[in-house]
């Protein structure tokens, strides 16, 4: 694998197309728990997104390693399995019940402030420069202005500063996981994909029945929110994650993290008639911005390429 991020056309089209698909999750997953539990909606979304994938592997002869692994390749593998999802989405569905949605979101979107130093300090062609550091700067301040006043409001709830913590951790987990994922030898996209999905399985399903007991039996509108849970936002995605992260960093991948609000409010206005916030021009034109400071030297080169 080329140790320098290349940062391609189809990078940008992919990290937009993350974007969008994970902005608007957030609809289909409040519909999803009007007739599943918290736990059991995670477990069943990487479930089936597992099934799918193992189905797609196999038609690629379960291809992993270009080479045969470590001991520490395969510690680093299952490690990466159970902080990519498993852990994050247990921690974001525990920490969600005491802490108000802008919080989550805000913390969410601290996930690139978190890649960037890492990233600086474990690996090679993803320094810190004064540009980036300001670039992500401004683009976390334009996620703040979207989500407003509920940004850093306290609920009051007693296990709110745990929940805060918790909410935390899952943003260290998605960053730790993107780091980690790059630091991989050579390795096949879709097994690497379906190999960290199934690992957060194993961990997700006891996870769900110790925590909440059997699953529900979910009605068949239900059911269809979930296959397309399973296999849209989460299997689809898994596969693109794994492709920009491999090929173009995880720095840049990161981007993703400034969008999804900003697509969850745009589609909660198409869809569900919501009302769109002034705060949203403002947030937007500071989002873009700070990709395009911190970005400024990818930019380039792509549009260099495009007139050559």
């Amino acid at each position: 694998m080329n140790t320098t991020p290349q940062i391609t056309l189809t990078s940008w089209l992919l990290v937009v197309l993350l974007g969008f698909v994970w902005g608007g999750t957030f609809l289909v997953t409040e519909v999803a728990l009007t007739g599943i539990t918290p736990f059991w909606l995670a477990a069943s979304r990487i479930g089936l997104a597992s099934v799918v994938m193992l189905a797609l592997w196999a038609t690629r002869g379960f291809a992993l390693f270009t080479a045969r692994p470590t001991a520490g390749d395969i510690t680093t593998l299952i490690t990466i399995g159970i902080i990519s999802s498993a852990l994050p989405f247990s921690l974001l569905a525990w920490g969600q019940q005491y802490v108000t949605s802008g919080f989550a979101g805000v913390t969410m979107a601290s996930v690139a402030l978190i890649v960037l130093p890492l990233a600086h300090f474990l690996l090679p062609g993803e320094n810190m420069t004064p540009r980036k550091i300001g670039g992500f700067l401004i683009g976390f301040v334009g996620v703040v202005v979207l989500i407003g006043g509920q940004a850093f409001e306290s609920t009051g709830a007693a296990m709110e500063t745990a929940g805060r913590m918790a909410c935390v951790g899952a943003a260290s987990c998605y960053a730790f996981s993107s780091i980690l994922m790059r630091r991989l030898p050579s390795v096949d996209p879709i097994g690497l994909g379906t190999i960290l999905m199934l690992i957060g399985a194993s961990v997700m399903l006891p996870a769900a029945f110790l925590s909440e007991g059997p699953p529900p039996l979910p009605s068949p509108k239900i059911l269809g929110v979930l296959a397309f849970l399973g296999l849209i936002p989460t299997a689809g995605a898994a596969f693109l994650r794994v492709y920009v992260v491999r090929t173009a960093g995880p720095v840049f991948m990161s981007l993703v993290n400034y969008q999804v609000p900003v697509w969850s409010v745009l589609l909660g206005a198409l869809i569900l008639s919501e009302p769109l916030p002034m705060s949203l021009l403002y947030a937007m034109a500071l989002i873009l911005a700070g990709v395009g400071l911190s970005q400024y030297g990818a930019l380039k080169r792509l549009f260099q390429r495009g007139r050559a």
